[in-house]
Formats: structure tokens, sequence, C-alpha cells
């Protein structure tokens, strides 16, 4: 059985997830369960990136301890999660020392033994909000644009890792499609980045400005930073640097990492970077969204325009949630999202579309007795959009045959032909039936629970006990 492996990114938990967070899992959820639909045996993998300052500053504010904070907004993860029907395999937690902390000290040494660590004394300017040294380029004002503040000025040891020595073995990477970076726009912005050079990077913080996170061996007086901690979940997850490595063996390189574009450089050039000094293989594709926007702008809690996925689930429900994060927000680029925009498409797509569609066609199939037999359901699940990680184009051909069913509904008027010419009648319902099934079988990985059910009510041959979606004034 061909092996399928599948990541997000693994989030902060220094708040509630956010509707980016709920895209990024929700679309690697679809790309799942259509590659489990084809037959392929998938690991599909998210967590939470734990080894923060953040996480303890935050939970002392509120009087808990780090343990208790952390447990407690894994949980609200875990149940939005469960709430979108989020089907993964396993939800990774870097405080897990267990799991976690092992393989990314392997990784560690085996970049250490080719000489590509180094300690070295460092001074620049860090950021507090981003727990990184930035540079004077990337201030605005002489602050850091993402968090209004300015940075500190630090010096200390570190140890630091040689990327610089991989910029051009990334390149050719890229270049040949080896990795593979959807869509050509972010693939073009890491190509003109490579052009300029890369820097080595620091990839440790002093155990004195660090209360969390993994400890270096055989250096007692530092921990990792983020980029060997955080950027190795993605092996350590399947038993990397354990003594059972059989899901490493069989899911390990990635056949795709789907990420946001603000982590794209981490991703498309220090993780190469790192598995290439570790002489591992590398991900096969890095599939890269753009931001949600909320009527044009960033979302903001001082704007007020921060819609939260919870307020949309409780509202219009889980499927109607996924049915717009897969068919009105891009896969590539930023796409906007505002209340007045998911009402409408949710009426007239879901509502008056999907729903008024199943019940016009069920209404005549149950009163005249007409039933179907699906044999082989198979053959409609193969889709090239879907092979090319387009979930948008894929969910609108999927309305498309919607609205053509409509209209042949409208034109051909099988409620009243069955009344003159029953056979005939019969037979053109059969076909609106047929087609209905096998529209359901393709909203498998985008709906599942309104798949399932538009399946069931056309095999037993019953009318929905109340409108699948309900339309919303």
């Amino acid at each position: 059985m061909k092996a399928f492996y599948i990541t997000t990114p693994i989030f902060y938990p220094n708040a509630n997830l956010h509707m980016g967070h709920a895209y990024s899992t929700t679309i690697a959820d679809i790309i799942a369960r259509y590659h489990r639909i084809k037959g392929e045996e998938v690991y599909f993998l998210t967590g939470a990136d734990e080894n923060t300052e953040k996480v303890v500053l935050a939970a002392k504010l509120i009087g808990k301890t780090t343990t208790e904070y952390l447990d407690e907004i894994v949980s609200n993860f875990k149940n939005l999660f469960k709430k979108l029907n989020i089907s993964y395999d396993q939800f990774i937690r870097t405080s897990d020392q267990k799991q976690h902390w092992s393989g990314a000290q392997e990784l560690w040494n085996r970049i250490a033994t080719v000489g590509d660590l180094e300690k070295r004394i460092y001074k620049g300017l860090y950021c507090i909000g981003h727990e990184a040294f930035i540079t004077e380029k990337d201030l605005v004002d002489g602050k850091c644009p993402d968090h209004n503040e300015k940075p500190q000025i630090l010096e200390e040891e570190n140890w630091f890792f040689k990327l610089s020595k991989y910029g051009n073995v990334i390149k050719e990477k890229i270049e040949s499609g080896e990795l593979e970076i959807l869509d050509n726009g972010r693939k073009t912005e890491i190509l003109a980045f490579l052009e300029r050079g890369l820097e080595d990077i620091s990839f440790s913080r002093s155990v004195d400005k660090v209360s969390v996170g993994i400890p270096i061996p055989d250096d007692l007086t530092q921990k990792m930073y983020v980029w060997c901690d955080a950027l190795s979940n993605y092996i350590t997850a399947l038993g990397f640097g354990t003594s059972d490595t059989n899901l490493y063996n069989k899911f390990w390189p990635a056949n795709v990492h789907i990420i946001g574009k603000d982590i794209l450089r981490f991703h498309a050039l220090i993780w190469p970077a790192m598995l290439l000094s570790a002489d591992l293989p590398l991900p096969k594709i890095l599939l890269v969204h753009g931001f949600i926007t909320s009527g044009g702008r960033k979302m903001s809690k001082s704007l007020g325009n921060v819609i939260d996925p919870n307020e949309l689930i409780n509202i219009y429900g889980a499927e109607s949630v996924r049915y717009y994060l897969a068919r009105h927000i891009s896969s590539f680029e930023d796409s906007d999202l505002t209340h007045e925009t998911f009402k409408e498409h949710y009426n007239a797509n879901l509502a008056n579309g999907l729903g008024n569609l199943t019940s016009r066609i069920l209404k005549m199939s149950v009163s005249n007795s007409i039933k179907i037999e699906i044999k082989d359901k198979k053959s409609f699940q193969a889709d090239s959009s879907l092979e090319k990680y387009d979930i948008k184009s894929y969910c609108d051909e999927i309305w498309k045959e919607i609205a053509e069913l409509d209209k042949s509904i409208q034109k051909d008027e099988p409620f009243k032909t069955i009344k003159t010419d029953k056979k005939k009648g019969e037979d053109q319902i059969k076909i609106l039936l047929e087609s209905l099934f096998e529209i359901a079988c393709k909203l498998e990985p985008i709906m599942p629970e309104t798949s399932r059910t538009i399946q069931t009510l056309i095999l037993e041959n019953k009318m929905p006990e109340k409108p699948l979606f309900v339309r919303k004034e």
C-alpha cells in the first residue's frame, strides 16, 4: 500500500487558534481524506510548539503553572479540531520528552558530527515577541513592525548552524523540483532570497535566557533554539531517534508540509539545510498558503475584525465552515472572510444550493418509490485538481455540477413527466439520483458528514428529517 505523509505547522499555544490555523488544518484534513479514499496509507500530523518563553509568561500572567496552561490551551486546540472533524493521526507536543526530545537531540548530534555547529559570540537586536534576533533592516522607526516594540541589544554565546554552507544545494533541489514549492510565486521568492546568499544562524539559547526547552547534548549551558526543536517534530513524531523507527521508515520523507507564507523561509531554507547536514531525505512538497483577511485587512483585536472559527461553527455548523474554507479561501493566495460573505455563500451555495437540490431530488424519488443501486463508487474519487492541491478548483467543479443538475430539473421537469410517461420520468429521476450520489462521493473529503448523510438518504430512499442547511436570515 502506498504511504502518504502530510503535516500542518505546529501551532504556538500562547492563545486559542484563529481562522488561519483552522484553514491550515482543514485543508490538510481534506488532502488526507482524499488520499485515504484513494486507498493509500495516510499519516496526518499536527501539534503544538510548546518550548517557548511566551508560554511561560502567559501562564504566569494568569497564575498557572506552565504545564497547566499548556494542557488547557492544547485541550482547546483539540476541541476545535474535533468540531471540524479533523482526522489527524497524531498530535505532537514538543514538551513531550518521551516522544520528541530524543529525536531532536539525535538530529542535533548528526549535524554536530559533520562539523556544521560552531560556538560563537553573537551580539544583535533581540525581539522578545519573535524570540529571535532581527536586523536593522527589519525595523520600522526603530521598532519591530510585528510587535511595535524596540528590540533589546543582547550579547551571548550560542551554537551557530552553518546555514550558509547549503545555499547552492538547496537552490539546486528547488530548481530541479526535488523540493517543490507550491505555488510559483513562493518559489520565486525563495530563489531570489537564495541569490542574495544565506547567513549562518544562531541555533541555541543560554539557559540563563530561557527556562524551557530541550537540553543540548554535552553542553548544559545551552538549550535548543526553535529551529532544531520545532522543525524536527516532523520526524520525531515518526519515532526518529528512538528504538522504534517503523513509522519513520514507512512515511519519511513527507509528501507535503502545509504551511503559511509567514514561515516559508524556515521550511524552505533552514529545514532542508538541517536535513542535508544530517544526511536525511528532504520533504517532497511545501504547500504555502496565504493569510485570511477580514474586510481587506489583517485580522486584529484592535481593529475588531477577528473572526473566531468556534463562533462560525456555532452559527452555521462545522460542515459549513469546512465548505467555506475549502471553496472560498485560495490554496495559495490571501483571501478575505467576513460574517457577511460567509452568510451570503452559506445561503446561496449550501441552503439554496446543495441542500435544496438534495431535497428536490429525494422528494421525487421518495414520492414515486424510485431507488437505485450503487455497485462501485470508487470510480467517482480520482481528481486532477486535488492531485495538484487546488482544493478551491475542485469545489468549484462540484458546484458547477450542482448548478447543472438544477438546470436539468427545470428543463426536463421529471416531476411532471412521470405523470404522463412513467418510464421516462423514472429514468430521469434515476439519473438525478445517480448524479447526486456522485456529487456526494466527491464531497467526502470536503464535507464528510454531509457526504455520508446524502449517500445514506439516497440508498435508503428517504427524505431528510430536517433541511441539511437551514437558511439564515
